[in-house]
């Protein structure tokens, strides 16, 4: 790869509870999935995190969730499919009016947590999704796990895809991300996880928990904003990459 999108869970901040260091993380990545309101963020923390993406360029990505606030979003739901349709609508609809407000317009759709994890595998709750996104605006990308079904899916269903990888996360030897109730599922060493990051941009494989080997076809990476040393990572990824030539850009500018 000459160039990889670098995104990043922003906008989580909710009243006097603090999540993550959005104006530095905006230094370093290149797409913000910008909290809509349904597992966190507050709509004054989101118009600040937005219009602090805008003057640095990040390009802005809608991340919708389950309504779960207590749970971070992370508590899977069995949510009725026009429901979810109505929830992912009305997210994306909160966040397109923010950005307009900022003078910066939406570019794609990443759901989170529990939701993202559900409709990699569902086709039931995902189509929900990308019936939600394609109601507002068919125009937005969908963001989703490299490798997992839904993006197939969300292609025939006639929308844009992007497929991302986890910085931050172990990945099991099918390719999917180790559960956070597992010892290892979290990754913290910033050059260990910028040299993971290094190999998946230049062979397309990384090193599963058990040692195998995987291949992984992404064109974003994410480092969780809400990880301890986040910010740390997420410069050590980027200083990486440009050192092997390697250039940080969102893959709406390429």
């Amino acid at each position: 790869m000459t160039a990889i999108d670098l995104n990043s869970d922003l906008g989580e901040s909710y009243g006097a509870w603090g999540m993550g260091d959005d104006a530095a993380m905006l230094a370093v990545i290149s797409s913000a999935n910008v909290a809509c309101g349904f597992h966190a963020g507050d709509p004054r923390g989101i118009l600040k995190t937005v219009r602090a993406a805008t003057e640095k360029g990040v390009s802005i990505g809608a991340h919708v969730s389950y309504p779960d606030r207590v749970g971070f979003g992370r508590r899977d739901m069995d949510v009725a499919h026009d429901e979810l349709i109505a929830d992912v609508i009305y997210q994306i609809g909160a966040l397109k009016g923010i950005a307009a407000a900022a003078g910066v317009t939406v570019g794609y759709v990443k759901p989170h947590g529990a939701l993202y994890n559900r409709i990699a595998h569902d086709p039931k709750q995902g189509q929900a999704v990308i019936d939600g996104i394609k109601a507002v605006d068919p125009s937005l990308v969908l963001m989703g796990l490299a490798g997992a079904p839904i993006l197939e899916f969300a292609r025939k269903s006639g929308l844009q895809v992007i497929a991302e990888a986890f910085a931050d996360r172990a990945y099991t030897p099918d390719g999917q991300l180790v559960s956070r109730r597992d010892t290892g599922a979290v990754l913290h060493d910033p050059q260990v996880i910028a040299q993971r990051m290094l190999q998946l941009a230049n062979e397309g494989t990384l090193e599963a928990i058990d040692g195998s080997t995987i291949r992984i076809d992404a064109q974003s990476i994410c480092v969780h904003g809400d990880s301890p040393g986040a910010v740390a990572i997420a410069r050590e990824i980027r200083r990486a990459f440009e050192a092997a030539g390697i250039t940080v850009r969102s893959f709406l500018s390429a």
